[in-house]
């Protein structure tokens, strides 16, 4: 990708959560959904929260939110999309109600972005074949064993989503998805496991986030985010927390950064990388 005239974000509050970006004109207006018709995390309300003071500080995008049926149905018609530049589906599971599923799916063909977070890979599954959305996001959930500690690879270093990880990053506790409909050479992948995370002998590639393209939209996907400590060290006092506050601001600055990329205001690449990337 072209290089970028580069300028520091105004306003940021959070030392570190993110590094250089383009300049933009104006705020972009992202819509983020936590809409679910599956299992409901505990953490959409962290997440809603984290997210909307991401916006609020680096003061590159502002966020509306789609939290119900009645949400979808009047925000997310055919007409109403163009109005945003990106969308970011914090923890969706299900079929959701979309009013027009496949003008949604060329909004983003068309160039907006689309940002996902945990189990919206575990979002609109097919009935026996890869569904359109599947295909757009890069990778369907499968299945996910207990919570465990996991050492997360850097794939690529110089992406902004990463670049501030360095080789590895360490998680105490998280929920770690295996992934179906995924295929390493439609995607880049850029935080990854060597290891299966339940089974630490079975050696493997097991992706954890990528970015693609997608027509001409930019999609970043992580899976990453089930727990609250994970999106925010200030988790109700009633949780047990299992990280500590580093791992939370090192989140922070990924799915900020993954953000930023998603929407043009960040370096980084989104071809698939050579096989000669990945253990043998």
């Amino acid at each position: 990708m072209k290089s970028v005239k580069r300028v520091w974000l105004a306003g940021l509050i959070l030392v570190g959560l993110v590094g250089s970006v383009m300049a933009a004109d104006s705020p972009k207006k992202l819509l983020v959904v936590t809409v679910t018709k599956g299992f409901r995390h505990s953490s959409i309300p962290t997440a809603e929260k984290v997210l909307g003071q991401l916006a609020e500080k680096s003061k590159a995008f502002t966020v509306d939110y789609v939290r119900t049926d009645e949400d979808m149905a009047t925000k997310m018609t055919a007409k109403k999309l163009r109005q945003y530049d990106g969308f970011i589906f914090a923890n969706t599971t299900g079929i959701l109600p979309l009013p027009d599923k496949a003008a949604f799916l060329k909004q983003i063909r068309r160039g907006k972005a689309f940002i996902g977070m945990h189990s919206a890979s575990d979002t609109f599954h097919g009935d026996g074949m890869i569904d359109p959305y599947i295909d757009m996001c890069g990778g369907e959930f499968q299945t996910h064993g207990s919570q465990v500690g996991i050492e997360c690879l850097v794939m690529d270093p110089d992406h902004a989503a990463t670049k501030h990880l360095k080789q590895s990053w360490v998680i105490n506790q998280e929920e770690v998805y295996l992934f179906k409909s995924y295929d390493r050479h439609k995607l880049r992948d850029l935080l990854s496991l060597d290891k299966h995370p339940n089974n630490k002998q079975e050696c493997g590639h097991f992706p954890v986030t990528w970015c693609k393209m997608y027509g001409k939209g930019r999609v970043f996907y992580t899976s990453l985010g089930h727990r609250e400590d994970v999106w925010d060290y200030d988790t109700p006092a009633n949780m047990r927390r299992a990280n500590p506050e580093h791992v939370s601001r090192a989140y922070q600055a990924h799915i900020l950064n993954g953000i930023l990329w998603a929407i043009g205001l960040a370096d980084g690449e989104a071809t698939p990388l050579p096989d000669s990337a990945y253990k043998q």
